[in-house]
């Protein structure tokens, strides 16, 4: 009833282009990640010459499982670092580590983008589930009758545009981290020629077009569901 062939023909696009970035990223990772740094630099190693480089005496470096998993949690200022790229001395660990610091240097520095970013986490994991239930339980009002059932659907629309807003907030920050990770990479002789620096940019390119799929992906929904409910409101009238 509500993940109909319609929906299926809307999300096409995204669905598609989350396949695409998929694919680019592991390609472009996979690629890099067997050309060593002219420096001999692993993805630790460079992570801690840039937390002295950008004066971040509070940032620790901590492993994490997984693959491609690296992050930085701005709470307790810990770089989560996977083992690939914390031992791999490759020109795709150096920027995945230099792209997470970028982050560490963006909440040292208040970046906006980034406190605003962090202040939607708890609305947006409260408002996903949230939204959900009231889309539906107001449909289910509405086919019963209930005209409080389309405001109560609207309510759960609003509530999970919160998702849309938080992808489209999470893209300018994950760009200027990337920016960030070529100019210190850079700077401090980390990578050195047009290559590993192409190399760099190849494997960062590549991570930003999964938050570019994640937008497309938020905001079709939003529109489906606003189609929807807005198809409900017209019947009801």
């Amino acid at each position: 009833m509500y993940f109909n062939s319609t929906y299926l023909l809307c999300m096409a696009p995204a669905f598609l282009l989350m396949i695409i970035a998929s694919i680019y990223v592991k390609s472009a990772y996979k690629k890099w990640g067997q050309v060593p740094t002219r420096s001999q630099i692993n993805g630790y190693q460079a992570a801690q010459r840039l937390i002295l480089r950008a004066g971040l005496p509070n940032v620790q470096i901590q492993g994490v499982t997984g693959t491609l998993t690296d992050n930085y949690d701005p709470r307790s200022k810990i770089l989560h670092l996977s083992q690939g790229v914390a031992e791999s001395a490759s020109v795709a660990s150096v920027a995945v580590a230099a792209h997470e610091l970028g982050h560490a240097q963006q909440d040292a520095q208040g970046y906006f983008p980034l406190r605003f970013r962090s202040a939607l986490v708890p609305i947006v994991s409260i408002g996903s589930n949230l939204g959900w239930i009231l889309i539906i339980g107001g449909m289910l009002l509405n086919s019963i009758g209930m005209a409080l059932g389309v405001d109560l659907a609207w309510l759960g629309v609003a509530i999970f545009a919160g998702g849309a807003v938080f992808a489209l907030a999470t893209l300018p920050v994950e760009l200027n981290a990337s920016k960030r990770a070529r100019t210190m990479l850079a700077e401090t002789g980390i990578v050195s020629g047009a290559d590993e620096q192409r190399g760099v940019s190849n494997v960062l390119n590549a991570a930003a077009l999964t938050y570019v799929a994640a937008l497309v992906s938020s905001v079709l929904q939003l529109l489906y569901y606003v189609t929807l409910v807005g198809g409900m409101g017209r019947r009801r009238n």
